[in-house]
C-alpha cells in the first residue's frame, strides 16, 4: 500500500495557505511588544472568516461541527497553519484543546460533553492539561505525586502541577492525579475535569521561558491544587485509565506537533532563502553566493522533505492500522522532525544576521518557544530508546 494527495485535500491546503499568508503574516508585523490577550479579539475576528471558509477545527469529526479531516489531511493542514505562530489558534485546532476535544468525544459522558465539550468546539472557552509535575520526570508518566482521593461522591485533589499549557484563562484543566495508588503502575491515575474556579485551584504564577513570561492561551502555567473538591462524576472513562487515554492523546498529538514543525521550518527556509538572495554583502555581491548559505538551504531542503514524507508515512499509518500498530513511526517522527526544525530555524537566524534576533521577524518567535520541542511529548532520548528496542526485538535482544 502506499499514500497519495487527494485533489479534495489539495484544494484544502491551497484555501488554508492563502488565508494564513494574506490574513495572518500580516499580524506578525503588528504583534511586536504585545501580550497574546491583546491581540485575541482581532484574532477572533479572524475566526470569522475561518468559519464563512469552511476551514474550522480540522481535527473535529464533522457531526461535531469539524471538518472531520484524517491524520494524513489534517496533517497537511497542519503544516500550512504552522507557518505563522497564530495559525491553529484561529482554526480551533490549537493545543491542549485539540487534544482536550478528542479526549472527551471519545471517553466523556453525555454529560461531560454537554457541560465541557460544546464550549470549545464553539471556540467559547479554553481548556488545559495538567500533567507535568516539577519533582517528577515527564518522561515516566506513572510517577506522580498529585492525588485524588475519593470522599463519598467527590474527590479531593491535592498536588503540584507545572507547564500546564495554557491555563491562564483557562475554563476547566483536566488532571492526572493518583486514585488508585495500590494498583498496578499503569492503572494508578485518572484523568478528572476541574473547573478552574473551584475553591483550592490556583494558578501560581506563568513560568517564564527565555525571558517570556506568556499570557492567555501562550502561556505555561504553575498550578496549585489545594483540597480541590469534584465530583467523581467528573472523571474521564474509568478510573484507573488516566494513563491509557493519556497515550491515546499523545499518539495523535505528536503527528499534529511534527506537522506543525515542518511548517514553521518551510516558513524559516523561505525567510532563509528570501534574506541570502536579497541581501548584498557588498556591492553586486548577494550572501546566496556563499557556500556555506547554500549548504544550509540544501541541507534544511532535504531535512524538511524527509521528515515530511516520514510524518505523512506515520498519519498514513495511523489511518490504516491504529496508533499502536505505528509506535516506531510516532518516535521515529518525533525525534527527527523536531530536529530537522529546529536546525533549519537556526540556520535561517544565522543567515539574517542581528536581524534575526530581532523581534521584527517571526524567526526569534520559532526560536523561544520551539526548542522546547525536543523536550515535551516525551525527550529525544526516549523516543530514540523506544525505537532502537523495537528494532533489536527483531534480532533477538534482549533474551528471553
Amino acid at each position: 500500500m502506499d499514500f497519495s494527495i487527494p485533489q479534495e485535500t489539495k484544494e484544502v491546503l491551497a484555501r488554508v495557505r492563502e488565508f494564513v499568508t494574506q490574513e495572518l503574516y500580516p499580524i506578525e508585523k503588528i504583534d511586536q511588544g504585545k501580550r497574546f490577550g491583546e491581540l485575541v479579539p482581532m484574532l477572533h475576528e479572524k475566526r470569522d472568516k475561518v468559519r464563512a471558509l469552511g476551514l474550522w477545527q480540522p481535527q473535529v469529526p464533522q457531526e461535531y461541527g469539524g471538518m472531520g479531516l484524517g491524520f494524513l489531511d489534517h496533517a497537511m493542514v497542519s503544516e500550512e497553519l504552522a507557518r505563522s505562530p497564530y495559525g491553529h489558534y484561529v482554526c480551533g485546532a490549537q493545543a491542549p484543546d485539540a487534544g482536550n476535544i478528542e479526549i472527551l468525544i471519545e471517553y466523556g459522558t453525555e454529560a461531560q460533553r454537554e457541560r465541557w465539550l460544546q464550549p470549545l468546539l464553539s471556540g467559547e472557552s479554553r481548556s488545559c492539561f495538567s500533567m507535568t509535575e516539577r519533582d517528577r520526570p515527564g518522561s515516566n508518566p506513572v510517577w506522580m505525586d498529585t492525588t485524588a482521593v475519593r470522599e463519598g461522591d467527590d474527590y479531593v485533589i491535592n498536588g503540584e502541577k507545572w507547564f500546564t499549557t495554557s491555563a491562564d484563562g483557562a475554563a476547566f484543566a483536566i488532571v492526572m492525579a493518583v486514585t488508585n495508588p495500590e494498583a498496578p503502575p499503569h492503572k494508578r491515575a485518572s484523568q478528572i475535569i476541574v473547573p478552574t474556579d473551584t475553591p483550592g485551584f490556583s494558578l501560581v504564577r506563568n513560568i517564564p521561558c527565555m525571558g517570556h513570561v506568556g499570557d492567555d492561551w501562550m502561556s505555561h502555567g504553575e498550578i496549585k491544587y489545594d483540597n480541590v473538591r469534584v465530583p467523581v462524576e467528573n472523571c474521564l472513562g474509568e478510573e484507573g485509565s488516566g494513563f491509557a487515554i493519556a497515550q491515546s492523546r499523545l499518539g495523535a498529538g505528536r503527528i499534529h506537533h511534527c506537522m506543525r514543525w515542518i511548517g514553521i521550518a518551510e516558513r524559516s527556509l523561505d525567510l532563509m532563502c528570501r534574506r541570502a538572495a536579497m541581501r548584498e554583502i557588498a556591492p553586486g555581491e548577494a550572501l546566496a553566493s556563499r557556500q556555506t548559505v547554500q549548504n544550509w538551504i540544501a541541507e534544511s531542503r532535504a531535512a524538511i522533505d524527509a521528515a515530511r514524507l516520514m510524518v505523512l508515512n506515520a498519519a498514513w499509518k495511523i489511518d490504516n492500522v491504529g496508533a499502536r500498530e505505528s509506535r516506531i513511526e510516532i518516535s521515529t517522527i518525533k525525534f527527527y522532525t523536531a530536529r530537522a526544525m529546529l536546525d533549519t530555524v537556526d540556520r535561517a537566524i544565522q543567515v539574517h544576521g542581528a536581524l534575526g534576533i530581532s523581534d521584527d521577524t517571526v524567526l526569534q518567535s520559532f526560536y523561544r518557544h520551539e526548542r522546547a520541542a525536543r523536550i515535551y511529548d516525551g525527550p529525544d532520548e526516549v523516543h530514540k530508546r523506544v525505537v532502537a528496542r523495537q528494532i533489536l526485538k527483531e534480532y533477538g535482544y534482549p533474551k528471553p
